[in-house]
């Protein structure tokens, strides 16, 4: 809900150190797998219940995930390869973090984790399944135009699962009622994606459909 108010924000913040790792011949794709590896830290330092060290690992990770894609861009490197890599391993921290409070705590963590991990899931797939939708119809989303692919808003998008993830770190003995809080957050999200998408998508097929027989 909130990405297409941040982004715009926060990419000018980056350039110094995008024009820097350009003229270091830092590549887009080595920057996502470097940011991946520091956020994949925050699991042991989380199950460890080192909070300050999970949330910069975190943080970290996210700086990390802003300069690739801006890097990308601003090298001319953009490509569906880079992109399809940026989210594969986007979703696998997002899954991590989780699994590192249930680590922590398995007793009072177990079933919340396990539910948030489900609407992750439910998340995850439905903004994926779209945008493989979205290709075949070439359809595109101004807000979101320097983006790889057709990125499908909701109510529980990145800007607020990360600042979930800094709320877990600093209240981490809240962490049972935040997880099921945003996991119902997160089943709005995928009740009007799916319902939204399954609408746009049938009608943009009638629509060709009709343009076929014009």
């Amino acid at each position: 809900m909130l990405d297409k108010y941040i982004t715009p924000v926060i990419t000018p913040l980056l350039t110094p150190a995008v024009a820097a790792l350009y003229k270091r011949g830092v590549t887009p794709d080595q920057l996502t797998v470097i940011g991946f590896l520091i956020g994949l830290l925050a699991v042991p330092l989380i199950a460890l219940q080192i909070w300050d060290g999970a949330l910069v690992a975190i943080v970290l990770n996210r700086i990390f995930d802003g300069l690739d894609g801006a890097l990308a861009r601003h090298a001319n490197l953009s490509s569906s390869a880079g992109g399809f890599l940026d989210i594969t391993l986007d979703f696998l921290f997002y899954a991590a973090i989780p699994l590192g409070f249930i680590l922590a705590n398995p007793e009072q963590n177990a079933i919340a984790g396990a539910i948030l991990l489900a609407a992750f899931i439910g998340t995850g797939s439905s903004f994926l399944a779209f945008a493989i939708a979205a290709e075949k119809f070439n359809l595109t989303k101004p807000q979101f135009k320097y983006k790889s692919f057709y990125y499908l808003n909701g109510l529980t998008e990145g800007t607020e699962t990360i600042a979930l993830f800094i709320a877990f770190c600093i209240w981490p003995q809240h962490f049972a009622m935040m997880a099921t809080l945003f996991a119902i957050a997160c089943a709005i999200t995928i009740f009007t994606r799916i319902h939204g998408g399954y609408h746009t998508l049938k009608q943009q097929a009638t629509n060709e459909c009709r343009a076929d027989h014009d």
